[in-house]
C-alpha cells in the first residue's frame, strides 16, 4: 500500500514541475505579445485613421479584418453593384453610406475592424 502512495506522490511532483514550467512560458509569451501590440499595430492603425479624415465624402473600397466582415459591404460596397462613401469619421468609428441599385444604407463601422481603405476611381 505504501508503494501506491509513493507512485502517486512521484506523479504529483512531476505534474507540479510541468505546470510551473508551463506557467513561466505563458508569462514570457504574454510579455512578448504586450510589446508587439504596443508598437507596429498601433502605428498602422494611427496611419489608417489619419487617412480616413482625408477620404470624407469620397468613394472608397473597404477591406475589413477577417473576423469583422459585414454582409452589406461585401455584397454591394466593394463591387460593381454599389459604392461606399465615407460620411464622417473619428478616432473610433467610421460612418459609411453604401449605395446600391435599390437604395442606400448607412453603416457605423468600428475603425479597429478596418484593415485597408483605398480610393475608388469616380467615373
Amino acid at each position: 500500500m505504501e508503494y501506491v502512495g509513493f507512485v502517486f506522490g512521484i506523479f504529483g511532483l512531476l505534474a507540479y514541475v510541468e505546470l510551473s514550467a508551463l506557467k513561466k512560458r505563458v508569462t514570457a509569451l504574454e510579455k512578448e505579445l504586450a510589446g508587439i501590440v504596443g508598437t507596429s499595430s498601433y502605428e498602422e492603425q494611427r496611419t489608417l485613421l489619419d487617412a480616413v479624415g482625408s477620404y470624407i465624402g469620397k468613394q472608397v473600397a473597404l477591406d475589413l479584418k477577417e473576423d469583422c466582415k459585414d454582409v452589406d459591404i461585401a455584397m454591394y460596397g466593394n463591387t460593381k453593384h454599389g459604392t461606399n462613401t465615407i460620411l464622417d469619421a473619428d478616432g473610433d468609428w467610421i460612418l459609411v453610406r453604401i449605395d446600391f441599385a435599390k437604395g442606400s444604407k448607412e453603416k457605423l463601422i468600428r475603425a479597429s475592424s478596418v484593415q485597408r481603405i483605398s480610393l475608388v476611381d469616380e467615373k
